[in-house]
């Protein structure tokens, strides 16, 4: 019997060898042995049984790892990652937005956006370094004026393709064409919640369009910001994403940056905003590792060509894109939680809150007035550590 690994599944090499499927988001670490076999199923000819034990082979067919039905493919070359491994891209394709969100870290914009050779360039190299998962991001990433020529350069890439976005220009024959795998929608509240952050009508719009996306097939999910004009709309929010259908809800504060600073009257403080943080539902976007902080194995890509540890960092550039991706990675700091407040302070909760925000707790409403090691006060009140 010849098996072939599945056209869905690619091979990685992280911290330890790796086998993932893209359009399930499900990673699988192997043995040596076991990836070694694998990788002997993924070339054109296939493989056989007598490479690997029967347990191992049933595993990989029920998963939909291997199958019997040859399969011919040019697949990405398995090197080993930078250790710790960049498996998160956030690339902020451009600065340009159709919206004036009174919460936008981002605030003014100057109209920047990488160039398709740009991103190509970021593309090829993130496949390279073994990457997972490509946030596509702005302002709103359909306003880039090469957007369309971006999207058909997408299925030649291995890696999941999430495309985040406030959902208003989303229309049937956009999402019939669109080569991602996940789509991620910002809804901030029912109709007067969402539409005091965002601007009058855009909630019904937005509604309409991501109720779109699911019956096209996509993986929708939805990114909340708690405010002060959506405080109530918690549970009606939960049970209207749950009927549509939603993969994932992420429930989270904005920091004060931006233009949230001019209207922080809707800002949160942390004993209110904190509790909110408990709604949300699925597996989220981003995996750590017991020990480090948030961003262990992310980095963003800004629309001027500079590369840091997340778009909140932009002013603390860690190389450009001429630079080349893996040199700006290999000068990302992790964050180590010994060093951190929370475990000085002897905390219970800190491997699972991994330190919050890193950003959000060196902020006071737009200041940085902390080192970065201070605790997430959000966090704090999110856990109960705080009352």
């Amino acid at each position: 019997m010849k098996y072939f690994l599945s056209g869905k599944h690619v091979l990685r090499h992280l911290e330890k060898p790796c086998v993932y499927c893209s359009s399930t988001d499900e990673l699988y670490e192997l043995d040596e042995a076991g990836f070694d076999f694998l990788r002997s199923c993924a070339i054109p000819g296939g493989c056989d049984s007598s490479r690997a034990d029967a347990d191992f082979i049933d595993f990989c067919i029920s998963e939909g790892i291997l199958t019997v039905d040859p399969v011919s493919l040019d697949r990405p070359l398995i090197i080993q990652s930078p250790i710790p491994s960049l498996r998160y891209l956030e690339l902020q394709i451009t600065n340009r937005c159709n919206l004036s969100c009174r919460h936008c870290y981002i605030g003014g914009t100057d109209n920047s956006e990488l160039s398709i050779t740009q991103l190509k360039s970021v593309l090829d190299e993130f496949e390279a370094m073994q990457g997972l998962r490509l946030l596509i991001t702005g302002g709103e990433p359909l306003m880039h004026s090469r957007s369309s020529e971006l999207n058909y350069m997408l299925p030649a890439y291995s890696f999941r393709k999430i495309l985040f976005t406030n959902g208003l220009l989303l229309k049937q024959d956009q999402l019939n064409n669109l080569h991602v795998d996940e789509i991620q929608i910002s809804v901030d509240g029912m109709e007067r919640g969402h539409d005091a952050m965002r601007g009058a009508g855009t909630f019904r719009i937005v509604i309409q369009n991501l109720k779109l996306a699911v019956e096209a097939g996509f993986a929708v999910s939805i990114s909340t910001m708690i405010h002060r004009e959506n405080l109530t709309e918690f549970d009606e929010m939960e049970a209207l994403f749950k009927s549509i259908g939603i993969r994932d809800w992420t429930v989270d504060v904005p920091c004060c940056e931006g233009r949230l600073m001019e209207n922080d009257s809707l800002y949160m403080p942390p004993e209110i905003g904190g509790k909110l943080m408990r709604f949300g539902f699925g597996g989220g976007l981003h995996e750590g590792a017991v020990g480090y902080g948030c961003g262990l194995h992310l980095a963003a890509v800004i629309a001027n060509g500079e590369i840091c540890k997340c778009a909140f960092y932009a002013e603390h550039s860690a190389g450009t894109i001429r630079d080349g991706l893996a040199k700006a990675w290999a000068g990302i700091r992790p964050v180590n939680l010994e060093e951190l407040e929370c475990a000085k302070a002897s905390c219970d909760m800190i491997n699972e809150c991994r330190g919050g925000c890193r950003y959000r707790a060196s902020l006071s409403c737009g200041q940085q007035v902390g080192t970065g090691l201070e605790r997430d006060l959000y966090k704090c009140f999110h856990y109960g550590i705080m009352k």
